[in-house]
């Protein structure tokens, strides 16, 4: 099937998705702890009747039985070798199975690993995996292929990234958002959208996880700004356990009794996800087979994104502030820096101008002696995994700006492309590649030689030959050349006529570097901070400014509000309201003391930082007992604070978590002589993924927090029987057991685990549990001490149970936790 067939398709009705698979397989005989791809192989009738099932019931397609089938996944049951073999013959069986009467989409899922710059996955060899399976899967006859339960949105990119790389064919890519609206690792759907449409998607959405209720908010969320169709695939509620049976809340008639919902918010694409059977699938189509769907015709903002936050800029919304300071010229520390591959004052260069209000992270790396490709690739990913704000690929350079755009977990946005032939076109080509936005630069082989109007004309050039790329007027931005005051007011007076006529003829938005004005001169804050007002009233979208300038950035929100360009002047009272209550100019750090530092090493999640900031603190006298008790203690309850509170998200938990390893392992030596021995750990946690399931990712984080939060824990991984969970609870005369469980065939050995202990009289142990597919009534129902939603909320729980609050032997400083595991 083409691209644009599938298109045409969607457009036409609503287009119905296959049901679950695995808890199908599971209820015709597939035992647990098995590779379903590897079972399906050797029983084909059983999915072929399945999705022959699912045909009848009103499913337009189905999925292959390969979720599980890359090559990560598969080496898990010792079959990697075989990873071509699978999934060309799974995606056979789908093709005789329906043959003409329905599609047959390649089905590709998580590997299981975070991908750099969030885990140890590199991004490449991600890409790589899924190029395998998506070969492997074109050759068994796919029409097309969805990318399905992604929790991380850089995996989602390597796996669109492989198979655009491989084919034309149509491409779904679907994430699992929670209930609070984000994916595990912090993505909100607009981000998602943005990020993956951009990167060539042919339909975005969600499934798994929550019910319709749910997922009814995260298609509205994404509609306004979606190009593309939306596809929702919810669960069938949430799993209950009746009988010693796993079941789901919500029935049939209840499940189609809210796809209607689902189609007005915005959804195209409606399936079903766990739980959900053939009777889902038939009630679903005849609550939608007289409904219209609402073509994609999202609002064309352009917009930049990160892994989790978007900005859209636009001239009826808030100026959009780049940060500019990553830039080596006149920076002599950060190309020494850079040239030797540290970047760690990128990172630290990245947080500040985000903490002071940048949008956008512009990033320029040019300098003699760096190898900019390189420097660029590292630079960016260090600077989304720092703060989390979009990116500006600011550079000249083909090779670096491809790198870059790459491996960016996001939108991000090319600057620039000059008018130079040649250049612009590999320019444009990389950009449109990779879906970022493009910074059109008036420069060509004359230089900026020219009026207003030889701007206009390379501006308009740029544009034309981005619109052949397939990029968007409005996902250009003109540079509106801002040079000094010093050298006259004609080169200023240029400036605004740029700005206008971009506002005036529509064409692309407006950048202007405000910062530029005043380069060499004195008191630059005034003449700033006018310019860029006046800058504004022409109706400027997007300004390069001095973020550690204060005047420049309360003028941005005052022209804003002013301008009515700040919905309900909500930026503007959210700078000012706390200052105006307290009588009082906000309160500044100053100068930090060696402790302090140490504090913020953690809290910023300086991991490559924080063992020289602790020998410089010990070097200052401070004492290595009370650089725990007092600095990093505290700093890590911040930082799980923040999370609770949303404003980290989990790449900065983990990090962050990271950091403070580091720390205390520097540390230890001196806590051990001072103690005569090794330092006490706390209460004893064996932690276990229950048998039959090999996914472990939650379980592994929780198991770092609970260590950092010196929990003496015994991690015994994935898979685990039973017997040996409490083997090895008694072994180690464990104060607290937790479970782990991702799939609803697997969460029932959780009550056995709980079961087994009662028969073996451990009453002391505290059971908690956690996964996906387990809530608080779950949890209950099972007898379990306790269920934690995230690695904090264990943490919570965990203390809870045992009286511990704090990282600390100090007896002194122990107490009881109050809060709850939410």
């Amino acid at each position: 099937m083409t691209r644009d067939a599938f298109r045409k398709m969607v457009g036409r009705r609503v287009l119905v998705l296959d049901g679950a698979t695995g808890t199908e397989l599971a209820r015709k005989g597939m035992p647990t702890g098995v590779s379903p791809e590897a079972w399906v192989l050797e029983n084909p009738r059983v999915l072929q009747e399945i999705q022959r099932t699912y045909l009848d019931a009103g499913s337009d397609a189905v999925y292959s039985c390969t979720f599980g089938g890359n090559r990560l996944k598969l080496q898990e049951f010792g079959l990697e070798n075989r990873t071509a073999e699978i999934n060309t013959a799974l995606a056979r069986i789908s093709r005789e199975a329906v043959r003409d009467r329905a599609l047959v989409f390649g089905d590709l899922a998580p590997t299981g690993m975070f991908i750099e710059p969030f885990g140890d996955l590199p991004f490449e060899e991600a890409v790589a995996v899924y190029a395998e399976q998506a070969r492997a899967l074109l050759a068994g006859g796919v029409d097309g292929f969805v990318i399905e339960t992604m929790m991380d949105l850089q995996e989602a990119r390597a796996a669109l990234i492989a198979v655009r790389e491989s084919c034309d064919l149509p491409v779904m890519v679907s994430m699992t958002f929670g209930t609070d609206g984000r994916t595990l690792n912090g993505s909100d759907p607009l981000s998602a959208l943005v990020t993956l449409q951009s990167l060539g998607a042919d339909a975005v959405g969600c499934n798994c996880s929550t019910g319709p209720q749910d997922m009814a908010y995260v298609i509205a969320a994404m509609k306004p700004h979606a190009g593309v169709p939306l596809l929702a695939k919810p669960n069938a509620g949430m799993p209950r356990l009746v009988n010693g049976k796993t079941t789901f809340d919500m029935s049939p008639w209840e499940f189609g009794g809210h796809m209607p919902q689902l189609v007005k918010a915005g959804a195209a694409i409606l399936g079903g996800c766990c739980g959900t059977d053939p009777d889902y699938i038939r009630a679903l189509k005849a609550s939608t087979a007289a409904l219209a769907v609402a073509g994609p015709g999202g609002k064309r903002t352009a917009a930049a994104s990160s892994y989790r936050e978007t900005s859209l800029i636009a001239a009826d919304l808030p100026l959009t502030l780049f940060g500019g300071r990553i830039n080596p010229s006149g920076n002599p520390a950060l190309a020494a820096a850079l040239a030797k591959g540290d970047m760690a004052l990128v990172r630290k260069m990245a947080q500040e101008q985000a903490r002071r209000g940048a949008a956008i992270i512009d990033i320029n790396v040019h300098a003699p002696g760096v190898d900019e490709a390189a420097a660029m690739r590292a630079a960016v990913l260090a600077s989304v995994k720092a703060c989390g704000r979009p990116v500006a690929v600011d550079t000249v350079d083909v090779e670096a700006a491809a790198q870059a755009l790459r491996v960016l977990p996001g939108r991000g946005i090319l600057n620039s492309v000059c008018a130079k032939n040649g250049a612009m076109e590999a320019m444009c080509e990389v950009a449109a590649r990779y879906g970022a936005m493009i910074v059109c630069m008036p420069v060509d082989e004359k230089g900026t030689r020219g009026g207003t109007e030889a701007a206009i004309a390379r501006i308009e050039k740029i544009v034309c030959c981005a619109a052949g790329y397939g990029i968007a007027p409005e996902d250009c931005l003109a540079d509106c050349l801002v040079f000094t005051a010093a050298s006259g007011p004609a080169a200023h007076r240029r400036t605004l006529e740029l700005i206008d006529w971009c506002a005036r003829s529509g064409r692309c938005g407006s950048l202007a570097g405000i910062s530029n004005l005043t380069y060499g001169l004195e008191m630059r804050q005034w003449l700033d901070s006018t310019f860029l007002c006046m800058a504004a009233g022409r109706g400027l979208t997007a300004a390069f400014i001095d973020t550690a300038c204060e005047y420049t950035l309360n003028a941005a929100c005052a022209v804003d509000a002013l301008a009515a360009r700040d919905a309900r002047m909500s930026r503007y009272i959210g700078r000012f309201g706390q200052q105006a209550g307290s009588g009082s100019a906000p309160e500044k750090k100053g100068v930090r003391t060696p402790g302090e530092l140490v504090f913020d090493a953690v809290v910023d999640g300086d991991e490559e930082g924080v063992e020289q900031v602790i020998r410089n603190a010990l070097d200052n006298g401070e004492s290595p007992r009370l650089l725990v008790d007092d600095r990093l203690i505290p700093a890590i309850n911040l930082v799980g604070d923040r999370f609770d509170r949303k404003e980290y998200f989990l790449p900065q938990l983990i990090t962050c978590a990271d950091t403070m390893r580091k720390g205390f392992a520097v540390l230890q030596p001196f806590l051990n002589a001072a103690n005569g021995a090794e330092v006490r750990k706390g209460p004893k946690v064996v932690l276990a993924t229950v048998q039959g399931d090999i996914h472990d990712i939650g379980k592994n984080i929780v198991a770092l927090m609970l260590k950092n939060y010196n929990f003496d824990v015994i991690d015994l991984g994935k898979d685990v029987r039973a017997e040996d969970i409490i083997r090895a609870a008694k072994h180690h005369g464990a104060d607290i057991i937790g479970l782990s469980a991702l799939m609803t065939t697997t969460m029932v050995e959780m009550k056995k685990v709980i079961d087994l202990a009662r028969a073996e009289e451990l009453s002391r142990v505290r059971f908690m549990i956690g996964g996906a597919v387990v809530d608080q009534h779950y949890a209950d129902e099972i007898g379990a001490s306790g269920y934690a939603s995230d690695a904090i909320g264990a943490v919570r729980l965990a203390q809870r149970f045992s009286g511990e609050t704090l990282v600390s032997s100090s007896p002194d400083l122990a107490g009881k936790d109050d809060g709850n595991a939410q």
